[in-house]
């Protein structure tokens, strides 16, 4: 018997809804242009011309090889919480018996437990594919850096649209980054469905509060978007 009820098809369903409604306003919406993402965006293409106008590139291979190493560790930290999620499906039987003893009680079916698990691990392989094509990407962007026209090519317009594609490398490996995370975060909301459908619509509803906040009115947006930086000869915050 999966005991698959009303109230969990809601919150599951509201959980999915939320998270793809918050990925299309961050990422798609006109209001996703005044997140901190979109901010660090315009960063990354002024620190591109300003990388071509270097003749000694060396910081910005640091600074590469930073991008990747955080990369990295959040993309293990996927493999081995998806590992963690396949041990509970191996220890169904004990873990089931282990929160039924609790006050609270957990009363579930063995075949909806899997489920949860099994969403649980579908989430954490979404996230560490996004980690793993995200560090493949900053590892393109290294070499197209080492490729970088000469500071001599500045005014050129084949060195200017090198600098702008190689941004463009940059955001999409720093979008796939972001989506990783994301999933990471949202996975800390879907644990709220192991001990209820309610507390899976309040750990939903807490997660997206906090990813809106330092997306939109944290310190951090705060101080980027009143900073001034000029770029294709304009000035954007």
């Amino acid at each position: 018997m999966i005991d698959f009820t009303i109230q969990d098809s809601v919150a599951l369903g509201v959980f999915l809804v939320t998270w793809y409604a918050y990925h299309t306003a961050v990422e798609s919406s006109r209001l996703g242009h005044k997140s901190l993402n979109q901010i660090m965006h315009t960063y990354r293409m002024v620190w591109m011309e300003r990388m071509l106008a270097r003749d000694v590139r060396i910081i910005d291979t640091q600074i590469t090889a930073g991008l990747q190493n955080g990369t990295s560790f959040f993309a293990s930290t996927s493999l081995f919480a998806i590992g963690g999620s396949l041990t509970l499906l191996r220890a169904t039987d004990d873990v089931i018996n282990l929160f039924a003893d609790l006050p609270l009680g957990l009363n579930t079916s063995r075949t909806l437990w899997e489920i949860k698990v099994m969403g649980l691990a579908m989430i954490f392989t979404y996230a560490f594919f996004k980690f793993a094509w995200a560090y493949r990407l900053f590892n393109y962007a290294a070499i197209l850096i080492g490729a970088t026209p000469p500071p001599q090519e500045f005014d050129t317009g084949t060195a200017q649209r090198f600098v702008h594609e190689t941004g463009a490398i940059f955001t999409e490996a720093g979008r796939h980054f972001n989506r990783g995370q994301r999933g990471l975060f949202f996975s800390l909301a879907y644990i709220g469905w192991f001990a209820s459908p309610y507390v899976l619509l309040v750990t939903t509803a807490a997660i997206v509060v906090m990813l809106v906040r330092r997306q939109f009115a944290s310190p951090a947006h705060t101080a980027a978007e009143n900073l001034t930086v000029k770029t294709d000869g304009h000035n954007t915050p």
